[in-house]
């Protein structure tokens, strides 16, 4: 069909529909030429013998593989439904659609209401055979066309980027030279800023803690001010995507990686609709070349640091989640030795502060009994004890790297600064020299420049405000002043400014697993300590009984009052535990009323003087009955001549009334005028009896 005449006076009296589309919205702004053309389909339908012409272009930058909503098309079919439509003109078949489904909808629809079809080349009418063989031909070929384009496209994409010279979008800190290709940006501050945040995972383990510590030392980071072409930075404040981006990103690892994401495809109202940036696991990139390209780290380092990110996001097993605070020393560290579970930590009391281990994973998924709990603050305290019984002998060495590190670390955060505020001032100096360069008549745009050379030389300021008043001197330490640094490691664990983070995190770097069981017949929480470096050890930890408290007096204090209470006062028993250095339950020192209060409470007999019958004396009784003092008795003890014994050390001595009688004492005591000491009959007397 060929001529107007040939159209129904019936079809001419609809409106006649001129269908524009491009595919991208780069066609959209350069392809103007096809854009103008399709435009002109007015004229052809007008001289056709339309009077009602209508143009949809909704659809421009928008493709018709049937995978992106197009309300334009929609808008058409629903016209054609309603019976408006007389003729649909387009450039060619590929504007209307590139698949099949689309493209026979709409030419069953035309058919349906006897809607002719118009391109450059003719008049189609859907209802005859042939027509519509040819516009499906027509159709069909269109579709091929875009498979082959795109297969084509991504073979040669993929053939290139095998050998790394395919020049794919890379990552902060990298660019693309002209003559040798992938290599480090020359901006030395980026470059930094980057070394900083792996620097900064390898020592606390944890993303989320990289962002606070950078936000603390307010360090920036570039952020694109030119719609994602990367010519241009802005540099604000750190984020949490910034950091995550860097560590998960293999190009810093000196690898290049193509097809490391994929696209998915999903059915949504009856449309296919892809979603893209979907990754995928590491054995299944398309192309990984390592060592392609100089790399902030190595892969090594990238794959450790993959391995951390996902432990501390899911807890898997295998692996110690990083140290992340709380009350509870070895959370995420402990493994159920019965099921192989990682141990959770629960807390009790009021207010809930204290912490509780337990593996209850096979009660909560499948109704079986727990494996374990026990009480958390013991066993902090043992592990807490042996870390330091490690650390103990390096103690000096481990203080002075944790006083390079912290240099290390002021250093850096100085480096940035410094390159920061010099960035600063020459763009403060550009926009100066910009200033003079304009013309001052041209108050316009001097005014702007103006502003602008006052918010640099603003920000100049403020960053000279955050250097030091002075740079820190090097101090050189002397070795001596760590030498009673092993005897105060326990003061320093538990110090007030020391946080359970900082804890968790020294445990992490000591010890990689602990597997534990509870020993019911014992009562003991049996922990095997898998140090790193392939050292074991095991440890016991006694497990309190129901009702057994945690300000309980301790077994040792416990032993001294039942063997002391038969034979001394209340009074005798305190001073001898104060002496001892063994403190109440609640970590007071003892009195008479706290030891009869735990006498009455654990069972233990009372001292009662009428027992005593004479036979046994105290210090003041036998000094009472020679007519000496306390000290010529206790010298007379210490020289070995009056005979006595403790019932523990540090107890009260016991003297037996009959061993007063003896020579030696007889004669100790006789002696007048010097010192009450036994005479050894091997020593020459300097001074004679006369």
């Amino acid at each position: 069909m060929t001529s107007a005449e040939l159209i129904p006076a019936a079809v001419l009296k609809k409106k006649a529909v001129v269908y524009v589309r491009q595919s991208t919205q780069s066609q959209v702004m350069s392809n103007l030429e096809g854009k103008r053309r399709q435009y002109d389909l007015v004229d052809v339908a007008r001289e056709r013998g339309f009077v009602d012409v209508e143009i949809i272009d909704d659809d421009l930058g928008r493709s018709a593989s049937g995978t992106v909503a197009r309300p334009g098309f929609d808008r058409l079919v629903a016209w054609l439904c309603a019976g408006k439509v007389g003729a649909v003109l387009c450039f060619d078949a590929s504007r209307l659609a590139r698949n099949g489904r689309d493209w026979h909808h709409l030419l069953e629809l035309c058919g349906l209401v006897e809607a002719r079809v118009i391109d450059l080349d003719g008049v189609y009418n859907p209802c005859r055979p042939n027509d519509r063989l040819l516009l499906g031909m027509k159709g069909s070929i269109s579709e091929f066309e875009l498979g082959v384009l795109r297969a084509r496209m991504v073979d040669a994409a993929r053939s290139k980027a095998s050998r790394g010279e395919l020049r794919i979008s890379v990552p902060f800190g990298y660019t693309w030279h002209r003559d040798a290709g992938l290599g480090l940006d020359p901006d030395r501050r980026l470059q930094e800023v980057i070394r900083l945040i792996f620097v900064r995972f390898r020592e606390l383990g944890s993303a989320r803690q990289v962002l606070l510590s950078m936000k603390a030392d307010q360090i920036h980071f570039p952020r694109p001010s030119d719609e994602g072409r990367m010519t241009s930075f802005d540099w604000l404040p750190i984020r949490y995507r910034n950091v995550i981006a860097v560590l998960k990103n293999p190009f810093y690892a000196g690898v290049y990686v193509y097809g490391k994401s994929e696209k998915r495809t999903s059915i949504v109202d009856g449309r296919a609709r892809r979603s893209y940036g979907h990754g995928k696991p590491i054995g299944t990139w398309e192309v990984m070349l390592k060592d392609h390209h100089e790399g902030y780290i190595d892969w090594a380092e990238y794959e450790r640091n993959q391995k951390q990110l996902a432990l501390n996001n899911y807890g898997r097993a295998g692996g110690v989640k990083s140290g992340r605070g709380g009350r509870a020393l070895l959370s995420g560290v402990l493994t159920c030795r019965r099921c192989g579970r990682r141990l959770s930590v629960a807390y009790t009391g009021n207010p809930q502060s204290r912490p509780v281990y337990r593996c209850d994973k096979p009660n909560l998924m499948m109704g079986q009994p727990r494996c374990m709990t026990f009480g958390g603050p013991r066993v902090d305290a043992a592990v807490a004890r042996e870390i330091l019984r490690a650390v103990e002998p390096v103690a000096i060495e481990a203080a002075f790297k944790a006083e390079r590190m912290h240099r290390e670390q002021q250093e850096d955060q100085q480096r940035i600064l410094d390159m920061e505020l010099q960035q600063a001032r020459y763009e403060a100096g550009l926009a100066e020299r910009r200033y003079a360069a304009c013309d001052p008549d041209n108050r316009l745009i001097a005014a702007q420049l103006e502003k602008n050379w006052e918010a640099a030389l603003r920000r100049v300021r403020a960053l000279e405000a955050r250097q030091p008043a002075e740079r820190r001197p090097d101090i050189k330490v002397d070795p001596n002043a760590f030498v009673n640094l092993a005897d105060n490691l326990s003061a320093a664990w538990n110090a007030a400014g020391v946080t359970m983070r900082a804890r968790q995190q020294l445990l992490r770097s000591l010890i990689a697993d602990i597997v534990v069981d509870v020993d019911d017949e014992a009562r003991d929480v049996v922990l095997t300590i898998h140090w790193r470096g392939g050292q074991h050890s095991e440890l016991r930890v006694r497990k309190p009984r129901t009702g057994e408290h945690g300000c309980a007096t301790a077994e040792d204090a416990l032993a001294v009052m039942r063997s002391m209470a038969g034979r001394w006062s209340d009074e005798h028993i305190a001073a001898s535990l104060n002496r001892m250095g063994l403190p109440t339950g609640q970590g007071k020192t003892w009195t008479a009323h706290r030891v009869g209060s735990v006498r009455r409470v654990r069972g233990i007999h009372a001292y009662r003087s009428a027992e005593k019958d004479g036979e046994w004396l105290t210090m003041a009784e036998a000094a009472k009955t020679l007519g000496v003092t306390h000290h010529a008795i206790r010298r007379l003890i210490k020289s070995g001549a009056l005979p006595a014994i403790q019932v523990v050390p540090g107890a009260p001595h016991q003297i037996r009334a009959e061993d007063l009688t003896l020579e030696p004492v007889k004669a100790a005591v006789a002696r007048k005028g010097r010192p009450c000491r036994v005479v050894d009959e091997h020593t020459l007397p300097m001074f004679t009896d006369t």
